[in-house]
C-alpha cells in the first residue's frame, strides 16, 4: 500500500506538499476570513505574464511570477485605496489585465508560450530542491508575517472604518496579507500549477470553516486537511496514474462537498472508502533481459521502437494517439518506467522538452538517446525566446531523418541487450526497405501535381521537413509557430487570408491533434476547403491511417494532393511491402 512513497520522486512532492499544507494554513484561513478567496485564485492565475517573460528571456519562472503577482497586489490595493469599485470587480479587471499582457507576450513578442504550459498546471512529480526551498522560504515569511499582522488583519477585517478610527490606517497590514497569499501562490505553481493552487490554498480552509469556528484551531485544523488531501492525493495519483495536481483538487472539492452536506463524520468514511478501492492499484511491470523496458516520448518514436525491438524491447510509449507533445503534463508511471529503463529515446529540439524533468526526477540509469543528433537534414528552429531550439524539432517529417533515427534506436538497444543485437539489425533492415518504398511512392505521387499548385497551409508550422522533401511551397500557418501553444492575432489571421486569397490555395488543413476551428473559419473566408486533415505532432489510433509512422507519411501525403488537385489525384493508401 506504501509502495508509492519509496519513489525518491514522490518523497520529495510529499515534503513540497506538507510545507505547503503548513503555509497555506497559516494564510489560506485569513483569505477565507477576509473574503479574499477570489483574490487568492486571482493572484496564481495573474502570474501568466510572469512566467511568458521568463521563458522568454531566460530567468526563474517563480521570480516572473513572483514579480507580477507583487504588482498584481500592489495595484489592487491601491485601486481599492482609492474606493473606484468593491474587491471583487477591482480583482476582475486587474485579472483581466494581466492575462490579457501574457497573450500578447505569448502570441506577438515571444510567439510561443515555451514552457508556461507545465507551471500553469504543475506536477507534484517533477519537483527539485529549488522548489523545496521556495515553499520552505514561503512558510517562514507568512509565518513571520501572521505573527505581525494577525491583530491588524483581524481587525480592519472585522470592520474596516472602526478599525481606521482606532489608528489602524497604515497600508503595510494589508500589503503583507496580500503579499503573503501572493507568495504561496507562487510556491504552489510547481506542485499544482496557477490554474489549481485554490485546491491547496482556498478549499480546504473553506471546508474545516464548516466545522471549526475559532481561528487558532481553524488553522490547525486547515493545516491537517491540506496535508491529508496533498499527501492522499499524491498517493492517489500514483496508484491511478492521474496527474496529482488534478487528483488534489478532485479530492479537495469532494471532500467539502460532503462535508458541506453530511458531514465531517460522513466525509471521512467516504475518503477511506476509496483510498481502500485505490490501494488495489497494480503498477506496470518493466522489462527484462530478454525484453529490456525502452521508454520512447512521442508516438511517432515509438513505433519506430517497436519495429526495431519486436518481441526483444518492452516498448513504453508516454504520449497517447493524437496528443499534442508540447503540452503534455507526465503522468506517475511515465516517471516510474523512465526510472526502470534501459533506453530513453527523445526526440529533442524542444519538442518533448518537459522529458529532461522526468529523467533528472526519475534516478534510473538508463542510457538517454536524443534522436534529434547528427540528423542529415536540419531546418532552423524558433529564433525567439530564451529557450528556443535552435533547429525545428518536427524532423521526422523528412524520411531521411526518420532513416538515422531508426539505425540510432538500433544500435542503442543492440548496446541496452547484446545478444539481440542481430535481431535489432534484422529488424531496422526489413523496416527501412519498408520506409525507402513509402519514400518514393509518396515522391511519385505529388510529383503527378504541377509544382505551382502545391500550396500548403496548415494548422501550425509543422510540416516545413516533410514539404521540403516532396517539392510543397509552404504558404503559411493558422498558428505562426512551430509550438502550438503560440496563439495567431488577428493581423496574422487577416495577413494569411490575404495570402490564399492572392496566390490560389485551394485547402486549408486542420491537425487531428489540434481544434480546426480557426482553419475552418480560415476556409469559408477564402472559399478553400477545410475537410482534409493533417497528422502534424503525433500519430493517430492505431487502427486509424495514421496510426504508423509510414501510414502517417501515407495518409499526409493522400490528403495533400486531394487538396492540392482538387480531387484529381490521390495517394495509394495500401501499405508498401
Amino acid at each position: 500500500m506504501l509502495a508509492p512513497f519509496t519513489h525518491a520522486f514522490v518523497q520529495r512532492g510529499l515534503v513540497e506538499v506538507l510545507l505547503l499544507a503548513v503555509a497555506s494554513g497559516i494564510v489560506g484561513t485569513w483569505a477565507v476570513l477576509r473574503g479574499l478567496s477570489f483574490y487568492a485564485h486571482a493572484v496564481g492565475t495573474a502570474a501568466f505574464p510572469g512566467l511568458v517573460l521568463a521563458g522568454g528571456l531566460g530567468f526563474s519562472p517563480a521570480l516572473g511570477a513572483f514579480g507580477v503577482a507583487v504588482l498584481f497586489a500592489g495595484s489592487l490595493e491601491t485601486l481599492r485605496r482609492r474606493r473606484v469599485g468593491g474587491t471583487d470587480s477591482l480583482t476582475a479587471v486587474v485579472l483581466v489585465g494581466a492575462l490579457a499582457a501574457g497573450v500578447l507576450l505569448a502570441s506577438d513578442v515571444f510567439h510561443s508560450a515555451g514552457s508556461v504550459d507545465a507551471l500553469l498546471f504543475g506536477s507534484l512529480l517533477l519537483i527539485d530542491n529549488s522548489d523545496v526551498l521556495l515553499a520552505l522560504g514561503a512558510l517562514v515569511a507568512v509565518a513571520v508575517a501572521a505573527a505581525v499582522a494577525s491583530r491588524a488583519w483581524l481587525a480592519t477585517g472585522f470592520d474596516e472604518r472602526a478599525s481606521r478610527s482606532l489608528g489602524l490606517r497604515s497600508r503595510l497590514p494589508d500589503l503583507l496579507l496580500y503579499g503573503s497569499l501572493a507568495l504561496v501562490s507562487v510556491a504552489a505553481l510547481a506542485a499544482v500549477g496557477a490554474l489549481l493552487t485554490t485546491s491547496l490554498l482556498l478549499v480546504p480552509a473553506a471546508t474545516t470553516r464548516l466545522v471549526v469556528r475559532r481561528l487558532p484551531a481553524w488553522q490547525l485544523a486547515t493545516m491537517g486537511l491540506t496535508a491529508v488531501e496533498g499527501v492522499a492525493g499524491l498517493w492517489l495519483a500514483v496508484r491511478l496514474d492521474v496527474p496529482p495536481g488534478a487528483a488534489i483538487a478532485v479530492l479537495a472539492g469532494t471532500v467539502f462537498a460532503l462535508v458541506a452536506a453530511a458531514g465531517a463524520r460522513v466525509a471521512a468514511l467516504a475518503a477511506v472508502a476509496v483510498l481502500a478501492g485505490a490501494a488495489f492499484g497494480v503498477s506496470g511491470a518493466s522489462g527484462t533481459a530478454e525484453a529490456p523496458s525502452v521508454v520512447a516520448t512521442t508516438t511517432v518514436i515509438a513505433d519506430w521502437a517497436r519495429a526495431v525491438g519486436g518481441d526483444r524491447a518492452t516498448v513504453h510509449q508516454l504520449l497517447r494517439p493524437n496528443t499534442d507533445p508540447h503540452e503534455y503534463e507526465p503522468r506517475p508511471s511515465d516517471v516510474e518506467r523512465t526510472a526502470d529503463a534501459k533506453v530513453v529515446l527523445e526526440n529533442g529540439d524542444g519538442l518533448d522538452r518537459w522529458m529532461g524533468d522526468v529523467v533528472r526526477q526519475a534516478g534510473g540509469h538508463g542510457t538517454v538517446v536524443d534522436l534529434s543528433r547528427g540528423l542529415p537534414v536540419r531546418l532552423a528552429g524558433e529564433s525567439t525566446g530564451a529557450e528556443a531550439s535552435a533547429y525545428d524539432p518536427h524532423w521526422w517529417g523528412d524520411p531521411a531523418n526518420a532513416r538515422q533515427a531508426v539505425l540510432a534506436i538500433r544500435d542503442a538497444l543492440s548496446a541496452a541487450n547484446p545478444a539481440a543485437a542481430a535481431t535489432y539489425r534484422a529488424n531496422a533492415d526489413a523496416y527501412l526497405r519498408r520506409l525507402d518504398a513509402t519514400d518514393r511512392s509518396v515522391a511519385a505521387c505529388l510529383d503527378r501535381i504541377p509544382p505551382a499548385q502545391r500550396t500548403l497551409v496548415s494548422d501550425h508550422d509543422a510540416f516545413r521537413y516533410f514539404a521540403r522533401r516532396f517539392g510543397i511551397d509552404l504558404v503559411g500557418a493558422v498558428i505562426p509557430s512551430q509550438s502550438t501553444q503560440a496563439q495567431p492575432s488577428a493581423g496574422d489571421l487577416a495577413a494569411l487570408i490575404d495570402t490564399i486569397r492572392r496566390t490560389g490555395v485551394r485547402a486549408v488543413f486542420p491537425e487531428q491533434s489540434l481544434p480546426g476551428g480557426l482553419a475552418h473559419q480560415i476556409a469559408r473566408a477564402t472559399g478553400a476547403r477545410a475537410d482534409l486533415t493533417l497528422y502534424g505532432d503525433g500519430l493517430g489510433p492505431r487502427s486509424s491511417p495514421g496510426g504508423t509512422y509510414l501510414g502517417m507519411l501515407r495518409a499526409n501525403a493522400d490528403a495533400m494532393a486531394d487538396g492540392f488537385s482538387g480531387g484529381a489525384v490521390r495517394c495509394a493508401p495500401e501499405a508498401t511491402p
